[in-house]
C-alpha cells in the first residue's frame, strides 16, 4: 500500500439499535401504523387528555453511561408518579445513532418520545412531517419555561417540533499537569497555542502533544477561527448559503495544517496507527496526559475529566475561549432536543413525560446537567437547588455562551458530513495529514461535499 491504513478505509458500522427497534406502541398494540400525516387524528384525540387506561411510551436517547443513568432513574420516578404510565426506553452510544434513528424515522417506527439533535429537524422534519408541533400540548408541557430565542431555535415549518434540553458549544479544555510537567500555561493565545506544540516536543518529547482534534472537531476549529479573522457567520443560518470564498476556506484549512506541522496536534495518521477509530478521551495518550489539551461541547467536560487517570485527574481545567482575531469566534447552538413523533397514539402522556423531566423539581433534579446545563429556567432552577449541576460543566456554559455570537446553519451537521469515518469532513483532513491534498486541493473536496447535501456555494 502506498500509505497507511486510514480511518474511512477500517470504520465499521457499528449501530447500536436494530432499524426495527421498539415501535412506538403507546396503547400496547406495537404498531406505527400509518404515515405521519394520517396520524392527526389520534394525535388529536390524545391531546385530549390522558388516558385513565395503563398504556405505554416508548423513549430513545443517545449517551455515555451517566447520562443513562439519570434518564432511567428519572423515568422510575415518574412511573412512580404516574402509575398507569409504562415507559420502555431505547439507549445507546452515540456511533450509529443517526443512521438507527433515520431508518425508523422513515418507516414510521421511531420511539414516542425522542432525544434528537437540533439539525434533524432540518433532516427529517423539514416539512414538519415527523414530529408533532409543541404548540399543541401545552396543557400537559410548559413552553413557558424556554425562552422565546432558544425555542425560537426548535420552530421549523411553523412548527415548534421539540424543546431544548440545554445549548452548548465548543471551548478548550486543558491538562494543567502535563503543562506544568513543560513548564509552561497552558494557552490563551494563538501565539501561545503556537508556542506550546514546541515547548512539549523540545521539553518533553515527540509523544506529548498539547492538542488533539478528530475531523469533525478541527472543522469546528476551522470555522471558529475563519469566523474570528472575519467576523461572519461560515453560511447563512436559515438557507444555508456559504459565506467564505475558496481562498478564505483555503486559508482555515491550512490554519489546522499549522497546528499539526508545528507540533501542536498529533497528526491523525499517527493517532490512527495507534488507537484506530477510539475516540480522543478513551485514548492512551489521553489517559495518561500524553494529549494536554481538547476543543470540545461544554456538556463534555465530565467524560473527558474522568477518563484521566489518577495521576491526572487534577490537571483538568476549563480554559479560556482563543481570540484568533478581531471578533469572537465559534456558535453555540441547540445541543439537543427532546421532540414526540407523529406516529405517537399517546401525545398527552409523552408531553407529560417531557415536562416531567425538564421541568418539574423531581425530574430536573436528577437528570440535573447529564444533557449540559438545562434550558428550561424552572428545570435549572430545580437542579441548582439540589446540587445536580456540575460544576465544570456549568463554568464552560458561562464561557462559551459569554464569548459566543456566531450562528450555525442547519446543513453543517448533516451526518454526511460530519460522521466519523466516512464523512466529508474526515475525507478533507484526512487527505492533508496523509499528504493526499494541499489545503486549495482540499477545499474543492469539501464545497463538492457541501453542494452535495444542500449548500449554496458562490
Amino acid at each position: 500500500m502506498s500509505k497507511a491504513i486510514s480511518r474511512r478505509d477500517f470504520l465499521k458500522v457499528s449501530g447500536a439499535v436494530g432499524a426495527a427497534g421498539l415501535l412506538a406502541a403507546c396503547g400496547g398494540s406495537g404498531n406505527a401504523g400509518s404515515t405521519a400525516t394520517s396520524t392527526a387524528a389520534s394525535s388529536a384525540a390524545s391531546v385530549a387528555g390522558l388516558s385513565s387506561d395503563p398504556v405505554t411510551l416508548t423513549m430513545s436517547w443517545w449517551g455515555g453511561e451517566s447520562r443513562h443513568n439519570a434518564y432511567q432513574e428519572a423515568i422510575k420516578a415518574f412511573m412512580a408518579k404516574n402509575s398507569t404510565i409504562t415507559i420502555n426506553p431505547t439507549f445507546a452510544a452515540w456511533s450509529g445513532w443517526e443512521d438507527t434513528m433515520s431508518t425508523k424515522f422513515a418507516g414510521g417506527v421511531a420511539e414516542d418520545v425522542c432525544q434528537i439533535n437540533w439539525n434533524w429537524l432540518y433532516n427529517y422534519s423539514k416539512s414538519g412531517q415527523t414530529f408533532i408541533d409543541l404548540n399543541s400540548v401545552t396543557d400537559y408541557l410548559d413552553l413557558t419555561q424556554w425562552d422565546e430565542a432558544k425555542l425560537a431555535a426548535c420552530n421549523v415549518a411553523n412548527a415548534q417540533q421539540c424543546v431544548p434540553v440545554s445549548m452548548t458549544g465548543r471551548i478548550f479544555y486543558w491538562n494543567k499537569t502535563t503543562f506544568d510537567k513543560a513548564g509552561i500555561s497552558y494557552p490563551t493565545t494563538l501565539d501561545e497555542l503556537m508556542a506550546a506544540g514546541k515547548t512539549f516536543q523540545e521539553k518533553l518529547g515527540d509523544d506529548y502533544y498539547p492538542l488533539h482534534l478528530g475531523a469533525y472537531d478541527r472543522m469546528i476549529l476551522m470555522v471558529f477561527y475563519l469566523e474570528s479573522k472575519y467576523g461572519k457567520d461560515w453560511a447563512d443560518p436559515v438557507t444555508s448559503t456559504l459565506n467564505y470564498t475558496e481562498d478564505e476556506i483555503a486559508e482555515g484549512i491550512d490554519f489546522i495544517k499549522s497546528l499539526v506541522d508545528g507540533h501542536v496536534m498529533m497528526n491523525l495518521k499517527t493517532y490512527y496507527s495507534a488507537n484506530s477509530d477510539t475516540a480522543t478521551h478513551q485514548s492512551n495518550e489521553w489517559i495518561t496526559g500524553k494529549i494536554a489539551g481538547i476543543f470540545e461541547w461544554d456538556s463534555a467536560a465530565s467524560k473527558y475529566s474522568s477518563a484521566l487517570d489518577d495521576a491526572n485527574k487534577d490537571g483538568f481545567t476549563v480554559g479560556e475561549e482563543i481570540k484568533f482575531g478581531d471578533n469572537n469566534g465559534g456558535f453555540s447552538k441547540v445541543s439537543m432536543g427532546l421532540a414526540i413523533t407523529k406516529t405517537s397514539k399517546c401525545v398527552a402522556e409523552a408531553a407529560t413525560l417531557i415536562n416531567f423531566l425538564l421541568n418539574e423539581e423531581k425530574g430536573a433534579s436528577i437528570m440535573g446537567s447529564e444533557c449540559g446545563i438545562p434550558a428550561s429556567k424552572a428545570g435549572l432552577a430545580a437542579a441548582q437547588a439540589a446540587g445536580a449541576v456540575k460544576d465544570l460543566v456549568a463554568e464552560a456554559n458561562a464561557k462559551v455562551m459569554a464569548f459566543t455570537t456566531n450562528k450555525l446553519d442547519p446543513l453543517f451537521e448533516n451526518n454526511d458530513l460530519k460522521a466519523s469515518g466516512t464523512g466529508i469532513y474526515q475525507e478533507v483532513f484526512d487527505n492533508i495529514d496523509y499528504g493526499d491534498q494541499t489545503p486549495e486541493e482540499a477545499v474543492e473536496t469539501l464545497l463538492d461535499g457541501m453542494e452535495s447535501v444542500g449548500y449554496t456555494v458562490g
